[in-house]
């Protein structure tokens, strides 16, 4: 019982951790990815698609993207859900292929995304924390139904505070670097 419990949170703070990487993905750092596009969506035939489901994208310059719808009369629709999107780039079609240059980001622009990528950091690390919290909280009422010893409570929590420092310290990690992406110019 006290495995699966330590098992389920270990898998939370997991995926906090790759939630997390997923997100700052999506930050635009200067450089093109087709992770930039995950969270924008298109109106196909009234459904709600993310592009990488209705096109193929890649990446010929590392200043740009080429987006190549498989039905070609998407290409209008595409281009209006980048416009819409925040990532603030216009697309150039040709009226097969879409091209999305990605401009050099200000200096200003740089520090702003360094500040959302703290917080994101740190919305993560308050996860872990709770996490651990509510684990801890269920060590304790094991040990108070009488279903673990007082050592066992002790040995079992310090693992918990164990598994979270090693989160965090990934998170940290992850952060810098991402912040190192950022402010590479």
């Amino acid at each position: 019982m006290v495995d699966d419990l330590l098992k389920d949170a270990s898998d939370k703070m997991e995926k906090s951790i790759v939630a997390l990487q997923k997100d700052l993905a999506t930050l635009r750092a200067g450089r093109a990815t087709p992770a930039l596009l995950d969270k924008i969506m298109v109106d196909y035939y009234g459904v709600p698609t993310p592009i990488v489901q209705m096109a193929s994208v890649s990446v010929p310059e590392p200043r740009t993207l080429v987006i190549q719808p498989w039905d070609k009369g998407t290409v209008k629709d595409i281009e209006k859900a980048i416009l819409k999107s925040d990532l603030g780039m216009t697309p150039i079609s040709d009226g097969s292929v879409i091209r999305l240059p990605i401009p050099a980001m200000t200096e200003e622009r740089r520090l702003e995304l360094v500040k959302t990528v703290r917080k994101k950091g740190e919305d993560c690390k308050i996860a872990i924390r709770n996490i651990r919290r509510e684990a801890n909280d269920l060590l304790k009422d094991l040990e108070k139904a009488s279903e673990i010893s007082e050592d066992d409570l002790k040995r079992n929590q310090d693992d918990v505070q164990k598994m979270t420092d090693k989160q965090v310290k990934q998170i940290e990690e992850t952060i810098e670097a991402k912040e190192k992406e950022i402010l590479a110019v």
